[in-house]
């Protein structure tokens, strides 16, 4: 499977500790094609279903639903890891998940 930046993937995330976001979920790929190709890991923020109102939290309109993908959880993964791909996030999408991780991660 070829997995791209800014696809949606679902992922089996367990095991898990603390307050890591559990169980089998869709997944922003965040990590570059380049990157993407060539390792066995793959970059990735979880999303989620909670409404909760974080600056850290990108609105994902998908499949039609809405959910959040939680750059405040980014976290690498390996690729068996990985059960299927769900698409690709809107442009506009994009563009507010790399201003997040902007403010969020570079200073």
């Amino acid at each position: 499977m070829d997995i791209e930046q800014y696809d949606i993937i679902l992922v089996n995330l367990d095991p898990t500790k603390g307050s890591e976001i559990k169980k089998t979920r869709p997944c922003l790929v965040i990590s570059p094609n380049e990157m993407n190709t060539y390792l066995r890991t793959v970059v990735v923020a979880p999303m989620t279903t909670a409404e909760k109102s974080y600056p850290t939290r990108v609105i994902i309109n998908h499949n039609n639903k809405i959910g959040a993908a939680a750059m405040d959880q980014i976290r690498t993964i390996d690729k068996s890891r990985v059960i299927k791909s769900l698409g690709k996030i809107s442009k506009d999408e994009i563009e507010k998940c790399k201003s997040v991780i902007q403010e969020t991660y570079v200073s």
